[in-house]
């Protein structure tokens, strides 16, 4: 009987991410056009970021990512699991965040070789934490190869790749209680905000991206894919619940510009200053966590379930760039870097700015065009090697 009810419940989660049998869309939509908008958070002094969520709000598009990254892996692990068991559903996470690693050390690699190509090991390298490269380089990639280094913007591979490598044992654990799971994330998570709890770095600190913290919206994102879509649906419904939202929305969004205008600074009691600061990004910090839950919970409302509109160029766009992420955020990163050295060496006006941020964007969506295409045409051959 548990057995049927789990193979039920499988089922379940695999229908919650697709219409009529096929991919949900939005989800890829979604997490293209935080690609998006991270390549234009990561370009320095970018006054295009002021489209992205950055400026509005105590939390960013990182959050986006995270919860996205755990809905999408139940719906892709533990959809298949009542079809495929367990071997096979563990070693897929377990490939999935080799890929991770495998595109983070990639990328280390032709980040560092661009670093050294623009400013010979001198220029950039603490813009880019990368000089540990050229004056240590054996024991960086130790630590590198150990998950406890990252050049800037990196960093959030590594939690990713950890999240990946822990996923099995937290299917496991939501498939024996989805409550008793997210009661565990959560008070790890809280275990961060009271103890500091974190994982290393080296050469001192700690990752950027607590995994301790992190996971806690990752394992969101699994539990509301498992059994959150229908457990909350009353919930959702709530008139009362959607006005709490948009009111602290709009708190958020007066802190955050704050931050940019003085003027605003006035308007905010000390009080309540001294209750919300710091607001810790690295440990995602419980303003942050519930200004996402809230912008979560407004799009829900007004999102429809299902889109029967034509697909738009820019939507299309936008799911390329979502379907193939991984890579897609890797070259974000090395073209980020070459919009830093533009503005640093040619010019650093609105026009260099909006020409690096829609020129990278449409090199984005070239790639990710091509990265579709060529997955539709392979048709793998016989393994050689």
């Amino acid at each position: 009987m548990i057995a049927d009810n789990r193979e039920l419940a499988n089922h379940d989660v695999a229908a919650a991410g697709t219409s009529n049998g096929r991919r949900d869309l939005r989800l890829d939509a979604c997490r293209g056009l935080a690609l998006w908008f991270i390549f234009v958070d990561h370009v320095p002094d970018n006054s295009l970021s002021w489209l992205t969520l950055r400026n509005y709000g105590f939390s960013d598009t990182s959050e986006v990512f995270v919860f996205i990254s755990g809905y999408t892996c139940m719906l892709a692990y533990g959809g298949s699991l009542g079809k495929h068991g367990w071997t096979t559903t563990v070693v897929r996470a377990l490939r999935r965040a080799w890929e991770i690693y495998a595109a983070f050390l990639v990328l280390l690699l032709a980040y560092a070789a661009l670093v050294w190509a623009v400013g010979g090991g001198t220029r950039f390298v603490d813009e880019t934490n990368t000089g540990f490269f050229f004056r240590e380089p054996g024991p960086t990639l130790l630590h590198v190869a150990l998950l406890q280094f990252a050049p800037v913007n990196t960093d959030i591979l590594l939690t990713f790749a950890v999240l990946h490598i822990c996923f099995p044992v937290i299917l496991w654990l939501m498939m024996t209680s989805a409550t008793l799971t997210l009661g565990l994330s959560f008070l790890v998570y809280m275990m961060v905000q009271l103890f500091s709890w974190h994982v290393p770095a080296w050469p001192s600190g700690e990752l950027y991206f607590n995994p301790f913290a992190w996971q806690f919206l990752f394992v969101i994102g699994g539990w509301y894919a498992y059994v959150g879509t229908a457990s909350l649906r009353p919930i959702l419904n709530s008139r009362t619940l959607l006005i709490m939202a948009l009111a602290y929305l709009a708190f958020s969004l007066l802190m955050a510009l704050s931050w940019e205008f003085k003027s605003l600074e006035g308007l905010i009691p000390p009080a309540i200053s001294g209750l919300i600061y710091p607001i810790y990004k690295s440990h995602l910090a419980p303003v942050r966590l519930l200004h996402f839950l809230s912008l979560a919970f407004v799009v829900s409302r007004l999102a429809p379930p299902q889109w029967h509109g034509p697909i738009r160029p820019l939507m299309t766009a936008m799911i390329r760039c979502g379907e193939n992420s991984l890579s897609i955020y890797c070259i974000g990163v090395l073209l980020a870097f070459i919009g830093q050295v533009m503005l640093t060496d040619i010019s650093s006006g609105f026009a260099m700015q909006l020409l690096i941020s829609v020129g990278g964007i449409a090199l984005m969506i070239i790639a990710a065009t091509l990265l579709t295409w060529d997955q539709q045409l392979d048709r793998r051959g016989p393994r050689l090697f």
